[in-house]
Formats: C-alpha cells, structure tokens, sequence
C-alpha cells in the first residue's frame, strides 16, 4: 500500500509505504525513490545547471540549481527510512541507454553505484532492499522536499524519515482537511450535488488553486490578482480569516496609480503589469463580499503598500518585470477606492473601457487602442458601485457614495440604450465602434456573460434579461452534450480580429467551447431570476460526476470526475471532452452558487440568511451547518413544490422572522425547520 501527503506545516512530501508478505516464502522486495528535476521552468533550459550530492554521514540525496535567481538558496532533498541505501544522481546509469522508466536498467543490477555531481544529465534515484519473512509487514517511508538550508534538511528528515513520526503526520493532515471540508454538510435528492458539495469542490480550491496554485496543466505557481481573489471566497464558511489575508495581500500588488499586477510571484514580485480592465476591480468585489458576509468592517481600515514602477507606454500593453514596494501606504478602503475610480472611465457609448482585455484575457484586441467598451463590464462594476455604496457611507464618505450611484444610473442607461441587439446584449465594442457578440457578426454572435451578468448584478431591464437568457438557453445550451458554450459561433477564419483568443481551436477553450467558470454563472444567473429548477438542472448537467457515470461518457470525458474542468470542447471528433482540470476558478464559484443560490444558505455576520432557489420537484433536503462547538441541523420542508419562498421557521420549537437564523456557539444540537 502508498499513501503520499504533504506535512501540514514542513515543505515535505511524505510517502508511506507497506509492504505485507502474505506468502508461506521469505521475499526479497527492492524499492526505488526516483525523481527528474527541473528546478526552473523547462528541463532543456535548466538540465546544465543542477548539480547532486549524497551527504556521508545520513545519506540523504541533494539537488540544487544555483543558477536559477529567484531560488538560488534552494535545496533539494531525497531521503528514506531504512538506514542502508544506494543513490545515484545520474539518469542514464538509473534509465540505461535503451531503457525506459516502465523498465529501468537500474533493477537489474544490486545497487545504484553513488555517483553524483555536476555536468549529468540529472536525476535523484534512491534503492533500498527490504527481506520480509512469512506473515512479516514493514512500513517504510521516503521523503522528497525543498528547504533553504542543510540545517533545515537535517531537521525535516530527521523527523519524518521516523515511522511514528510520519504516521502522526498523516493524522494531522486528515484532521485538517476534515476541519476545512466538514462545516457545511448536505443531502439533497441529487447524490451527484451532494459529493461535489460536501468535499470535492471546496478540496479543489484549497489545496490546487490557493495552496499549491499549479495543477497539471498549469504548472505556475504564480498569484493571479482576479484568480486567487475569487477563489478565496469559497472559504467564507469555514476559513474566512484566509480570505482577509487573501484580500491585503492582493491590495499590496496594486500601483500606487491604481492599476495592478494581472499575475505575480510571491518571491520577489517578479509578475506583469498591464491594460486589464477587470483585474483591479475583483479587490472591491471580494472585499465587499467579504465584508457582506462577515460583518467584520475593520478590515477597511488596515494599511498596505503600494507598488511602484514606470507606467506602460501608449504602444504596450503589458511589460514583466519586479516592481519596487512604495513607501506610500493606503487603507484597505483607499486602494479600493482607487481601483473603482481608475475603472470609471468610460467609452463614446458610456460603457466602461475594454482595455487589453477584461474577465476574457483572449480578446485582448477589442479595446487596446484605448477605445473599446465591455459590455459585462458594465453590469460588474455596477455591481461592486451598488455594494460599495453603503460602505462609503459607513465610513461617512457620502460625497462619493452618491458619486458611484449617479454613475451606476448612467451605466445603466448607457448599456440599455446601446448595448440591446434586439433579443440579448452586445459583449463588447471594439476600438473601431463595431459590435462583438451581435446578430451582425459572423462569428461570436451571442457570448453569454454579458446575459448572464444582466441577471446577476440586478440591473438588467427585468424583461430583456429574461429574453437574454431564453437565448442562451437556445443558442449556447447544449443538453445533449452536457455543456454550455461561452459563445457561438467561435472564430475561425472570418473578418473579426478579437486577440489570441482566435488561435485556439474554434469551440475549444475560450473559443466557442465550454469555460466552466462562466457556465456557473449562467447557473447563478438563473437562480437570481427565480428559477430553481433550471439553475439545478444545469448545475447537474456540468456536474463532472454526471460525465462519467458509463464508460462512454468516461471515454469521452476524459477528465477527473471529481474536479471541475476549465473547459470542455463543443466541437466533433472531441466534443465532450473535458480538458484543463483542477486549476480553474469554476469549482469555487461552484460551491457558492451551490451552497447559497439554490440551498438557500447565505452568512451574514453571526447569522443565516435562509434563501433557496429549489427545484420544485425536491420535496426535503437538510444541511447541517457547523457553527464554532455547536451544530445546527437545517431539515427543508418543500410540499407545496414551489422553487423559492419561505413559509415558516422554526428554531427548537421557536418562529424566528425575517428569514434570519442567528448562531450560537453554545456547544448544543439546534434543529431548524424550514417550511417552503
């Protein structure tokens, strides 16, 4: 048996290893602890630079490559707990020049010869030999982490490579992922909405996208400002004080202009500045939504740095590099409110500029000459103005707050009056004053963000909305196939020249395929017009568990059933096909749509705001709601079959109004009693 898992606090990956001999025979088992470094970003451009070593006196196998700037002080380590081992650093004495990794040279011969050093092609390939006796069982463990000193290697190893040690590790690792996963749990008739809910998506956004923030497809490590941002707020009922560190972070990337790094790296700040349009405003989204759900405005008053560097000349829309950290410091509120101010700067139409891009990095050619307008844009920043209104307002800045609702009127007018294309709304105009996302165009004719917006933010015309929707459903929901495209048609070969965004595939990724994260949009979308049961019907159409239930669908799916996946292709041979797993901010924006929107269950401050958007068809489900030492079991009565609507609440026998369930953390079991 191996069970792999990373220390809850030391920079180590553990492997635990069993072996159990249940034959009448002594056996003779050989193991192999084998990696193939890169320590950089590409082997080709790392491989002359890494050097090994083996230390005398533990063993324990060494890579550095001190060659690479940012993690020059870096080391490396392998190490085991069976004191008698072998190690090579070079991989073709371990690989052999006709072998492979299914069938290495290596296990062939008694042991790996210790040769190590500069000039190999490299490797860190550990043996060990093990003799189980009849009925005999062992448990062995191999290390393989990254620290910054040998003071510090010797510490980690010297713990862990100890067998209790290691299973102690592993305890502590479960209990806290059963600490974060386990605060909200459901049960609904959908067995596939209960698996993602209780585990699987709130999984996927901590450990891939805001711990390691790499996955298969993207192995970056980076911090993206929009990315990090909203994934953080999937937390907001079991870990909220990550998402307050999550959000003064961010603020500290910000230049003292007001625009801020589109991506970084924590080590030195190394990341790209650039034309963005929506990048600065997810700081004031999140931080309200933070605040809405928490209650907690002190972090409005908490100082951060700005950055510093030249500002981007007319002709580039992005430059890398590592900007210097100001001296000028700003509230929380002050870096949020030069985020929005920046944002307000509007196009001939009275739409907010485009930018070299907004949420679709893709179509960085719309609005890069300073002229074109984003559509869903508009419904955004509206919709962060509204509710950052009563915050100005809170810390008395009454001026701006009716600043912010005058132009939310103008906002509004201005996409009312130029941004209907008869049956849904524009996505964009490009710098020339041509429409992008209308019956005009050849190609992208309908992209549904900026329907799906509408809905969300609440400022679409009640009646326009539902027409925009009603075409999303016709043009870019596919039921056969499991999907809701982005947009339709995607761009191939006509005359529209929107970015990079054209030289994917058409109906693969950004282009006319499915990109999960505005899928879950359209999902909320339809939960804030009441429907509850196609808000449900499309949450369990791009459940990945439901793409993989037949071999068939698991063929053509491909994916693991269990993640969301960025994408998933609309065109033949591969439609169906899931592609960018793990590492995409759908899963986070999943759960919440999941959890508040359709359950109904949405924290405000030390209470529950009890709003679900059902399916009719459910007659009962429950949640249980951990709250501190205390447990509240929520049970939905739902006879009357209606989608939304609260008939009564009762808390241990008691009415409570207003739809307000307050917490306590008494230690006790509550029993709540909804009646739709």
């Amino acid at each position: 048996e191996l069970c792999q898992f990373v220390s809850v606090k030391d920079p180590v990956k553990i492997s635990l290893v069993k072996l159990n001999n249940k034959n009448e025979k002594t056996r003779h088992i050989t193991l192999f602890y084998y990696i193939q470094p890169t320590l950089g970003v590409s082997e080709k451009a790392t491989v002359q630079h890494i050097t090994t070593s083996q230390d005398k006196d533990t063993g324990i196998g060494i890579i550095k490559n001190s060659f690479n700037t940012d993690f020059s002080k870096k080391i490396t380590f392998v190490d085991c707990s069976e004191r008698e081992r072998s190690f090579t650093g070079d991989k073709l004495e371990f690989i052999g020049l006709e072998g492979s990794l299914e069938k290495p040279e290596a296990i062939f011969r008694e042991m790996l010869s210790g040769t190590t050093g500069a000039g190999l092609d490299p490797c860190a390939a550990m043996q060990i030999n093990i003799t189980l006796n009849p009925g005999e069982e062992k448990d062995i463990v191999f290390l393989f982490g990254q620290v910054n000193s040998m003071e510090q290697v010797m510490d980690v190893t010297s713990k862990y490579r100890d067998v209790n040690n290691a299973k102690e590790e592993l305890n502590k690792a479960k209990k806290i992922w059963e600490t974060r996963l386990g605060v909200i749990q459901v049960k609904t008739p959908d067995d596939s909405m209960n698996i993602m809910l209780n585990h699987w998506l709130l999984y996927q956004v901590i450990a891939c996208r805001l711990l390691s923030r790499s996955g298969f497809y993207q192995s970056g490590g980076a911090f993206g400002f929009r990315d990090q941002l909203q994934d953080a707020m999937a937390l907001i009922y079991t870990w909220p004080d990550f998402i307050k560190k999550q959000i003064l972070l961010h603020s500290s990337r910000q230049f003292v202009e007001g625009d801020v790094q589109h991506w970084w790296h924590a080590e030195i700040g190394k990341g790209i500045r650039t034309r963005y349009s929506d990048d600065l405003l997810w700081l004031p989204y999140v931080t309200a939504d933070y605040i809405i759900t928490t209650e907690d405005w002190s972090i409005l008053d908490i100082e951060t740095s700005y950055i510093e560097d030249e500002i981007l000349p007319e002709e580039h829309d992005e430059r890398y590099g590592v900007p210097r950290v100001s001296e000028r410091k700003g509230s929380l509120y002050e870096h949020c409110i030069k985020a929005i101010d920046r944002a307000l700067n509007l196009g001939e139409h009275g739409i907010p500029l485009m930018g070299s891009g907004d949420w679709n990095d893709g179509m960085n050619k719309v609005g890069n000459k300073g002229k074109g307008e984003s559509i869903w844009l508009g419904w955004f920043l509206c919709n962060i103005l509204e509710n950052f209104i009563p915050i100005c307002r809170k810390v008395d800045d009454e001026g701006r707050a009716e600043y912010y609702k005058n132009n939310v009127d103008k906002i509004i007018q201005s996409i009312e009056k130029n941004a209907w294309d008869g049956s849904w709304y524009l996505r964009a105009y490009f710098d020339d004053g041509n429409p992008l996302g209308s019956t005009q165009n050849m190609e992208c004719k309908i992209d549904s963000i900026a329907q799906s917006w509408s809905a969300i933010s609440g400022f679409g015309d009640v009646n326009r909305t539902k027409e925009a929707l009603k075409a999303v459903q016709n043009y870019l929901i596919d039921k056969e196939e499991g999907i809701i495209k982005l947009f339709t048609p995607p761009f191939d070969d006509g005359d529209l020249h929107p970015g990079y965004i054209k030289g994917y595939v058409p109906g693969v990724r950004e282009n006319g395929g499915q990109y999960t994260h505005a899928a879950v949009w359209v999902i909320l979308a339809f939960a804030k017009m009441g429907d509850g049961d196609k808000a449900h019907q499309l949450f369990q159409m791009i459940n990945p568990i439901n793409h993989s239930r037949t071999h068939i669908e698991t063929s053509r799916y491909k994916t693991e059933p269990y993640v969301m996946a960025a994408d998933v292709y609309a065109i033949p041979p591969n439609t169906g096909r899931g592609g960018w797993s793990w590492y995409t901010g759908a899963a986070g924006w999943m759960y919440r749509v999941g959890i508040e929107h359709i359950l109904g269950i949405k924290k405000r401050g030390d209470k529950i705001l009890i709003d679900p958007c059902i399916p009719s068809g459910w007659t009962e489900y429950s949640v249980i709601y951990k709250y501190g030492n205390s447990h509240y079991h929520l049970n939905f009565k739902n006879l009357n079959r209606v989608n939304s609507g609260i008939k009564k609440i009762t808390v241990d026998d008691k009415q409570i109004k207003n739809n307000l369930l307050y917490l306590k953390d008494d230690g006790k079991e509550h029993v709540v009693i909804v009646e739709m």
